[in-house]
Parts: C-alpha cells; sequence; structure tokens
C-alpha cells in the first residue's frame, strides 16, 4: 500500500514524518469499522517503509477523538454475536500491537476530545503532548464494558501506575491535562496554536537522529515487557551489538574526533 494514499484518516508525509489525523471533525473525529481497519494495516506496513521514520498524529477541528462511534460502531455491536464481537475486539487490539510493532517513534497532539479508542491511541503512542484544554476519557465502564479495553490495564499501570490506571478504568472519569502531565501521561503540554508544531519538532528531532537504532530502541521498549530482567538485559546486548556494526555509530565517533556535528543517515 501506498503510505500517503488513505481513505478513512487524513495522512501527508514529508521529510520522513508522517502526520495523519482522523477526518470527521463535525462529529469529533471518532473511529469506525473502516477507519480502525485501515489504520491498523497502515500501522502493519510501517516497518517496511524507508520514507517514514516517525508518526505524529494531531487532532482535526479541535478533537483527536471522541472513540468508536455510537452509531457506526456502538450500535452494530449490540447486535452481534460472540464470533462477530471476538472478532471485531481482536481487530482493534491488532491495531494496538501495529502501533507498538511499527519500528517507528510515535507521537501523539493531543487537542479537545480524547476519549475511548482515541485514548488507547494516545496511550498506544510513545509521547504524548497535549493542549490544557485536552481531556483523556478511558470511558468503557460508563458505557457497560471493562476498562481492560486494547491493552489498557497492562500499559496505563506502565504509564502512570497500578492505582491511578485503576482510578481512571473503574471510574471512567476525564483525565485533565495538567493532571496528565503530573501523572506522566502528558510528556509535556503546549498551547493549542503551538500544539502541532511542538509535535512536529519533537518528531524533526527524532528523524534527524539515528532512525535505525531508534526503531531497536522502540521494539526493546514493546518487547521488554514480557522478559524477565536477565532476558531483557541480554536482548539488549544483542540489539546493541547490532547497532555497533552500523554506520551511524562510526558516523558519531568520527564527528566527535573531528569536532562536529554527526549526521545520521540510518543505516
Amino acid at each position: 500500500m501506498s503510505l500517503d494514499e488513505t481513505t478513512h484518516f487524513n495522512c501527508t508525509i514529508e521529510g520522513g514524518i508522517a502526520r495523519i489525523s482522523l477526518n470527521r471533525p463535525e462529529r469529533k473525529n471518532p473511529l469506525t469499522f473502516e477507519s480502525y481497519a485501515e489504520l491498523r494495516d497502515w500501522f502493519r506496513a510501517l516497518p517496511y517503509s524507508d520514507e517514514v521514520h516517525a508518526v505524529v498524529i494531531v487532532p482535526n477541528g479541535g478533537n483527536f477523538s471522541s472513540g468508536g462511534d455510537v452509531h457506526d460502531i456502538i450500535g452494530p455491536l449490540t447486535r452481534m454475536n460472540m464470533k462477530e464481537l471476538l472478532a471485531f475486539t481482536r481487530m482493534t487490539g491488532d491495531l494496538v500491537k501495529a502501533m507498538l510493532n511499527c519500528s517507528k517513534p510515535v507521537i501523539s497532539a493531543v487537542d479537545g476530545i480524547c476519549a475511548g479508542a482515541g485514548a488507547i491511541i494516545a496511550m498506544a503512542s510513545d509521547l504524548r503532548i497535549a493542549t490544557p484544554e485536552a481531556k483523556v476519557a478511558f470511558l468503557f465502564n460508563r458505557v457497560g464494558l471493562a476498562g481492560c479495553d486494547m491493552g489498557a490495564c497492562a500499559m496505563l499501570p506502565r504509564i502512570i501506575g497500578q492505582g491511578r490506571a485503576a482510578e481512571l478504568l473503574y471510574m471512567g472519569r476525564s483525565l485533565g491535562a495538567e493532571e496528565g502531565e503530573r501523572w506522566g501521561f502528558f510528556n509535556r503540554l503546549a498551547s493549542a496554536e503551538a500544539l502541532e508544531a511542538e509535535a512536529m519538532k519533537m518528531a524533526e528531532r527524532i528523524v534527524q537522529g539515528p532512525t535505525f537504532a531508534n526503531g531497536m530502541t522502540k521494539t526493546m521498549l514493546a518487547q521488554e515487557w514480557s522478559m524477565s530482567l536477565e532476558q531483557a538485559i541480554e536482548a539488549e546486548a544483542q540489539a546493541q551489538a547490532i547497532c555497533m556494526q552500523g554506520n551511524d555509530f562510526r558516523r558519531a565517533y568520527e564527528a566527535f574526533v573531528a569536532k562536529e556535528r554527526p549526521v545520521f543517515e540510518g543505516d
């Protein structure tokens, strides 16, 4: 697939950065069956792309995403049998797995509403920036569902801690931007006017770095969740040895010796 030819979300690629957003701002950018599937397939294709080295997910029309569309998803789900429901929940989980395994750092720039599956997409990103007006809600409990959706019970406690995650998942309450930054969910806050520029600046710094090594870092961050400490140390030894064979490692050394700034090429 061509990464910049999408139907159910917007995508532009420039300077090694893919800028994507959901494309239904009039309804606060809800997800549909089609956008879930297209996003999943798009992130699955990323490891094989040499044109994208970082992804920035931005709001559209002042909102990040209101989650699964009430009419296009929630209503039909109430009429499905168990086999159909399990196919859907596995498909949504596959989006998160594709984001974790895409080998490219993902930055979410959050403004306005970021709820349900929208909150999960932000959670599954590597870095998160928000405006003071951003509100994140893992609201599954409020619609009669468990908070254990799309990896939330595994990932959210690792980001903000077990007790705080339990509070959000049991109560479904909104997490404000300042509280979210204090808890560690957001890396930083920015005004609505500066949000996208700040996210792009962060992405630009990433793509100017050793992109192959960055991909290895992302892989290790995901894989080491299920490893013992000994396994993780060995895996990192192997990953670092692979990176030491790369030309970027040599470029960094030569630039240091010459008292110059290294120019990385991702090989």
